[in-house]
């Protein structure tokens, strides 16, 4: 396939324009290469740099949000195993025959789903309210 090429006429600084008849004395160059080069690659970092104009604050809001749902996660999760080692090793396990205490457990457990259940379709957070009351 032979593509088109369009004749420009430049007009280049004599210290400029004596860079490039050097570059274009060696073997395979020629100065329509090397302009082409040139251009191609000045196109190429001005449009990074225009991307990171366009989407680089976006991306760095982003990459702040990420890091506090990070750190969010964590904190969840060493309070969570804080919670569990605690109950495992304070808590005496119930007996097999004592069913009110069971059903009482189950109660309580249903209460909490329920109200995690409440807290996520209303938006809430309860770390949010600070020590109120939770309802």
């Amino acid at each position: 396939m032979i593509r088109a090429k369009i004749r420009h006429q430049l007009f280049l600084d004599a210290d400029l324009s004596a860079r490039l008849e050097a570059l274009a004395a060696r073997p395979g160059a020629s100065k329509s290469a090397i302009l082409a080069d040139a251009v191609t690659a000045w196109l190429n970092r001005r449009g990074a740099h225009e991307l990171d104009d366009r989407f680089g604050l976006r991306l760095n809001r982003i990459g702040a949000q990420l890091e506090r749902i990070e750190r969010d996660g964590q904190v969840l999760l060493e309070s969570l195993a804080l919670l569990v080692r605690y109950q495992l090793t304070v808590t005496a396990p119930l007996p097999e025959p004592d069913a009110a205490a069971r059903a009482v457990g189950r109660d309580r457990f249903q209460a909490f789903i329920d109200q995690v259940g409440r807290q996520m379709a209303g938006g809430g957070r309860t770390l949010d309210r600070h020590g109120e009351n939770p309802s």
